[in-house]
This record gives C-alpha cells, structure tokens and sequence, in this order.
C-alpha cells in the first residue's frame, strides 16, 4: 500500500499476519505516508463499533441500549471511530517515548504504523466483551488476556519494526503488563458501580417511573 493508495485485500492479509505470523513486523513497512495507518484505525475503530453497536441492540456486553434503545449503540458506535483515530496519534506519541528509552526508531509515522497494526485487537477485544454480559469476572478476565495479548503484539513491533533493545523492550513489557493488572483490579468497583447504574437504568420500574413522570 503505497501514500494516497489503500488495497483492502493488503489491508485483510496484514491484518491475519499480526494475529498468525510471529515475525510480521520484522517485515512490514514503517514508511510511506500517514494515509495507510490512518485508514486502518478507522476500519478497525468501525468493526469494533459494529459488534458495541450488536450487543447494544441484543441486550448483551457493557454497553445495551436499555430504556434509550439503540441510541446507546449508536453513540458508542461513533466513539469507536473517533477513539481509534485519537488513539493512534496518541498510542504513537506514548510508543515513540518507550522506543526512545529502549533506544529504538523515534519516527512519528513508523510508530503511527505500528499501533496501526496493533489496534487489530480493537474489534477482537469488542466482540469478546459480551462474555461481560454472561459474568462480569468472566468478563473481565477475558478483557484482562485481550490486553495483555496487545501489549505482547506492541513489545513485538517494538523490537521487530522499530529496533529497539530486546531487553530493555522486555523490561517496558513486565512493567505495562504490571501497570494494566494493577489499574485493572483497581477499577474493578467502579465497573460493578457503572454496571449496576446501567442495570437500574434498564430496569421497569425507572422505565415506569419516567412515563408516570409529568410533561412540562
């Protein structure tokens, strides 16, 4: 895929080689123009939204449309594609400093490219959160591996696509993984919190109390 040009077959076969190839980026571009990784955060950014917006409508995941119907989904929808390209200026930035203190590649785009390659987890991570909506631990624990798995995929283009040292790359790894198990566990009452709101917000008897509710 050259700048200014997007294959979407290009954009699949990738795609299928970070999940299945081990030494993919060792072998992927970290050149030729912003518009390719910019597109793939969109694509992944909407497939992820896609399966928010599904389990919205079906009543399972996180997020469900409840007592506003799909108006949820639709809102989560969009964030999704504005997230994922926000956070791939943002994921840039913060992989551009790791790989200046593992004293790897410090270009913008190069970086840009490998988070490009990394949000492949977005959608996967989005259509596995509906195990949120069978058990909130399973739901959890399954988020938790996701994670770990996209931290373990940028530790790869860190040394692969960028140079940086492997051990010094491996330390930043143990110290991310540690840092996300932490803030995991530590935000576990307030995802119970957020959910129980949602729950009390689906509820009949809120959705009772709002029609008896008196029009202005």
């Amino acid at each position: 895929m050259s700048n200014g040009s997007f294959d979407i077959n290009e954009f699949v076969k990738d795609s299928k080689a970070v999940l299945t190839e081990p030494n993919y980026f060792a072998t992927m571009k970290t050149s030729g123009g912003m518009t390719e990784p910019l597109i793939k955060a969109v694509i992944y950014g909407a497939i992820s939204g896609v399966f928010i917006f599904l389990w919205s409508v079906l009543h399972v995941g996180p997020v469900t449309g409840g007592l506003f119907g799909g108006a949820i989904g639709v809102m989560a929808f969009i964030w999704a594609v504005v997230g994922a390209v926000i956070g791939l200026f943002i994921g840039a930035v913060i992989l551009m400093i790791l790989s200046s203190i593992c004293k790897g590649n410090t270009d913008f785009e190069a970086n840009a490219r490998v988070i490009a390659a990394v949000m492949i987890v977005m959608p996967i991570s989005s259509a596995l959160s509906f195990f949120s909506g069978i058990n909130f631990y399973l739901g959890i624990i399954v988020g938790l591996i996701v994670n770990i798995f996209a931290i373990w995929l940028t530790y790869k283009g860190l040394v692969q696509a960028l140079k940086a040292k492997p051990d010094t790359a491996k330390i930043v790894l143990y110290v991310l993984i540690a840092i996300f198990v932490i803030f995991t566990l530590a935000g576990l009452g307030a995802k119970r919190r957020a959910n129980q709101i949602l729950n009390d917000l689906n509820s009949s008897d809120f959705k009772e109390l709002i029609e008896k509710a008196p029009e202005n």
